[in-house]
């Protein structure tokens, strides 16, 4: 799969993502990217160690950012939420109240209402999670925890234990629905509230590694 088939602003940062055509190799080295991306920010932010804030954006008390961490202009962190593990807001995203966000992409104007968890994962633009829902990063029930994913071309190895979702443009997910680890939805995919989404393949042999 193509990350810009997903995500079309990814292409406005080609030299940022290293540049992969796969959005594997990018969850996998979000930390190291990011790390380099703040020797580079423009200028309007605030940085503090491995962390940059732009001076648009608001984190309330009671706030967790770890980082490394780029919170982008006109971001709102909401109290409780917690963001760790390498986190990139592009611009006017929400972090709701209880929201935790672990290594991942964010772009424009996409939203996490409260209480979610998304991890190893890249969201699209405007894309909106409501209260409750998941975006899950890790096989607990299987001994083997490798990624895969059943593709119509075939079974895609991911080559990462643990990995979440991308999340094309304008994806909705309804309150307590669950992304299972490794899914891809195309921009503009509704699912509803309380679903399950799980893309991994029953019994399968990987095929090929992207």
């Amino acid at each position: 799969m193509i990350l810009t088939d997903y995500v079309a602003r990814a292409a406005r940062y080609a030299s940022f993502f290293l540049p992969a055509a796969s959005p594997w190799p990018v969850i996998a080295a979000i930390p190291e990217i990011l790390r380099a991306k703040l020797r580079a920010l423009p200028t309007g932010y605030r940085l503090d160690g491995d962390i940059a804030v732009h001076e648009t954006a608001e984190i309330e008390p009671g706030a967790v950012v770890k980082g490394p961490a780029i919170v982008g202009p006109h971001c709102f962190v909401a109290s409780s939420a917690y963001l760790r593990g390498g986190v990139w807001l592009e611009e006017n995203c929400i972090i709701g109240p209880g929201a935790e966000l672990k290594t991942s992409l964010m772009f424009a104007g996409s939203k996490l209402a409260h209480f979610n968890f998304v991890g190893d994962s890249i969201l699209g633009e405007g894309v909106n999670l409501e209260a409750g829902s998941i975006v899950a990063n890790y096989r607990n029930e299987m001994a083997n925890k490798r990624i895969l994913i059943a593709t119509p071309a075939g079974v895609v190895d991911t080559g990462l234990d643990k990995a979440g979702a991308v999340l094309g443009d304008r994806v909705r997910i309804g309150a307590n629905a669950v992304i299972a680890p490794g899914a891809f939805l195309k921009p503009d995919t509704l699912i509803g509230r309380l679903q399950l989404v799980d893309q991994h393949p029953a019994n399968a042999i990987p095929l090929r590694q992207e």
